[in-house]
């Protein structure tokens, strides 16, 4: 019976993976097919002849090189300086102590329900007022820090031992020296996986970047990929190909750090 039950399992997960998996896959195939062939009916699984047409066209005729760089630069900046800022205030809430931590602490983490939407036109008019608007900056310092990082940062840093703080300021260390010698490389599971977090927020935002973007050259790969569905409404395969040009960069990263991933998630919270 068990067994049974067991194989009865098994054929579901692989019917639930195989329909997850199965819009992927044709959009991959589809990017590989001549132009007209996927809007046949019904449309073929599987190209009659692989062509890299699609993916030649992506690159001369709509430029989409510039976008690739642009969301490339973007991404690698956004997480690069949010795990500076999120890491040294987790850090600080979790192990230094000022008045009004809790109060500050509890103020960040309510106004987490705010909704994102309801902050982007103050955010606006403040870019705006700075000359930001139509800069990378203007993408870059809104992704400066987050709640969610913070948060994430300073739950894992309350499972390091206080006494080896402690130690290393009895070996004379100073604090900016704790923090990059021993907290950074402490807390390299938690780090790696806000910065997977981080780098596919970026990489899959569309509605900042397209509100403070007004320069086509600026635009990042989603925004330019919503544009290539106005303009090429038939093309099909074209716009498989841009979506796999948009997807497997974040596939790739998410790869290769993926055990790292899933050791910062199991490990990132603790109990006070």
């Amino acid at each position: 019976m068990r067994k049974l039950q067991a194989i009865a399992l098994m054929g579901f997960l692989l019917l639930v993976g195989a329909t997850t998996l199965a819009p992927l896959l044709w959009m991959l195939s589809a990017s590989f097919m001549p132009t007209g062939q996927a809007s046949t009916f019904p449309p073929p699984f599987f190209p009659r002849s692989v062509t890299l047409d699609q993916y030649v066209g992506l690159f001369t005729r709509l430029n989409l090189g510039r976008y690739l760089l642009n969301s490339i630069l973007l991404s690698v900046s956004v997480t690069a300086v949010s795990l500076v800022v999120n890491s040294m205030a987790g850090y600080a809430f979790a192990k230094y102590r000022f008045k009004g931590k809790a109060k500050l602490f509890k103020l960040l983490i309510a106004s987490m329900i705010i909704p994102a939407q309801v902050t982007m036109l103050p955010l606006f008019l403040m870019l705006n007022k700075l000359g930001l608007i139509n800069t990378y900056f203007g993408v870059i310092i809104p992704g400066m820090a987050s709640i969610f990082g913070i948060f994430l940062i300073r739950q894992y840093a309350l499972s390091i031992s206080d006494s080896l703080l402690e130690a290393a300021r009895i070996d004379g260390a100073g604090d900016f020296r704790i923090y990059w010698s021993l907290i950074l490389p402490l807390c390299k599971p938690i780090l790696i996986t806000l910065a997977i977090f981080t780098f596919m927020g970026t990489w899959n935002d569309f509605l900042w970047p397209l509100i403070v973007m007004t320069d086509a050259s600026m635009y990042t790969l989603p925004v330019a990929l919503a544009g290539l569905v106005g303009e090429h409404v038939q093309d099909t395969e074209l716009m498989m190909a841009g979506s796999v040009m948009t997807v497997l960069p974040v596939l790739v990263v998410f790869a290769a750090v993926q055990k790292y991933y899933i050791a910062g998630i199991m490990a990132g919270s603790v109990k006070e």
